[in-house]
């Protein structure tokens, strides 16, 4: 799904309480639960906005031209985030490779130096402890991830470069494919069948540093292969179930099953199209098609100013057609069926948030509560509601550096 996507301009009622005294009583039982939960979101694109001139993380800003920041965070009892360095794919040339690399930089410069900005309200996290220590300083813990492993080219030793300077997970492609792997979305034929010799090469040594692998964008098969090489459990960061909504981007049952019996965990993202199947007889679902069918053969070779143009173009179509928004609801529907199919311990929420991701009933993360309530109004314990807020990724983090651990031991001796 492209970046700069505006979501629909739809006007949202905020789930604040309700009339009735049952409703009233579980609403306030879920934000205690809320509040108690260390409380863990997988995916946002909030770099994208950092780039730009003038956008402070530190104050409050109005969805949906914005959906993160710290106060929003607090407000929403969100404890941690990941925020994903993300660099779309373009032809894989020097030129290109090179302004990857540095646009990367430049985000993991802007995560930073907001950070330290707002230093009473956030911190940088690095380790799976980390999110417990910050949380008991009632700041925000900041983790980062990279979406896309292009800005690696075919340097291996870029993967420690990017782990030194923070980043504890890569989302192995994106919408096309790249020198790691085939992607799930690219509408030209598979070029490595799965993984590529040099993603297999990027998997041993993520395992060896103790990066989590995100398999999220990348195509089936070249998730069968990462699952096939990794010594250490991996992550979906932000991907939903295709039983319940039909999308390539989502993962099917025996990807989960997969997925859960080698430990790992799909969040579920909260973008429209991912979530819910659309409505294919409307003329907004036939103009949206056109978009997509141009991002997904000719986006990656047009010049800076022509991609410049086409989403523009595409952020005055969605102004112009709002979109219908699935609800919390539709969201739970997607943990339903992983807890129905695999359990309680392998799914958590990456929302996508700044990249596309919103809810009618939750646009921002001020918002999350409503999830917790949801799955508190569908009989799930606290217990459950602490394992998908965080506790599950924090199994897998840990697990990810246990193997890391293990395999410099073994190197030792």
């Amino acid at each position: 799904m492209k970046k700069y996507l505006l979501c629909s301009l739809l006007s949202v009622t905020i789930l604040t309480g309700y009339p009735q005294d049952k409703d009233q009583k579980r609403w306030k039982k879920a934000r205690k639960i809320h509040e108690q939960t260390l409380t863990i979101d997988t995916h946002s694109d909030t770099p994208l906005l950092m780039l730009k001139s003038g956008f402070d993380l530190g104050v409050s800003h109005e969805s949906p031209a914005s959906r993160v920041d710290f106060p929003r965070m607090k407000k929403g009892g969100l404890d941690a985030m990941f925020f994903a360095v993300f660099t779309g794919q373009k032809p894989r040339t020097p030129e290109n490779y090179d302004q990857a690399y540095r646009l990367a930089h430049q985000m993991l410069d802007s995560i930073y130096s907001a950070v330290e900005r707002n230093s009473s309200m956030a911190t940088i996290a690095l380790t799976a402890d980390d999110a417990e220590k910050i949380e008991r300083t009632s700041k925000r813990a900041i983790y980062i991830g990279m979406e896309n492993g292009f800005p690696l080219e075919t340097n291996l030793n870029r993967v420690q470069e990017f782990y030194n300077r923070g980043v504890r997970y890569i989302t192995l492609c994106h919408s096309f494919h790249n020198d790691l792997c085939d992607a799930s979305s690219d509408g030209e034929k598979p070029e490595h069948n799965g993984l590529s010799a040099f993603g297999r090469e990027v998997i041993a040594e993520m395992n060896r540093l103790g990066m989590m692998i995100d398999c999220s964008h990348i195509s089936d098969k070249s998730f069968y292969d990462v699952i096939q090489h990794s010594k250490a459990p991996v992550i979906a960061s932000h991907s939903s179930v295709r039983a319940v909504c039909r999308h390539d981007r989502n993962m099917s049952d025996d990807m989960i099953k997969t997925l859960a019996r080698h430990g790992g965990v799909i969040q579920i993202c909260l973008l429209d199209d991912y979530v819910k199947t659309p409505d294919t007889t409307t003329v907004r679902y036939r103009k949206a098609q056109e978009f997509y069918h141009i991002y997904r053969h000719e986006l990656k070779n047009m010049t800076d100013t022509q991609r410049s143009d086409f989403y523009q173009s595409w952020d005055e179509f969605e102004q112009q057609y709002p979109k219908a928004l699935p609800t919390v609801g539709d969201l739970v529907d997607h943990i339903d069926h992983v807890t129905s199919l695999v359990g309680i311990d392998h799914v958590g929420i990456g929302s996508d948030f700044d990249g596309g991701g919103g809810l009618a009933d939750c646009t921002d993360v001020s918002q999350f509560p409503n999830i917790t309530f949801e799955l508190l109004k569908r009989g799930y314990t606290e217990e459950d509601i602490k394992k998908i807020w965080g506790g599950n990724l924090l199994r897998v983090f840990r697990q990810v550096e246990t193997v890391a651990g293990t395999l410099a031991e073994s190197q030792r001796n």
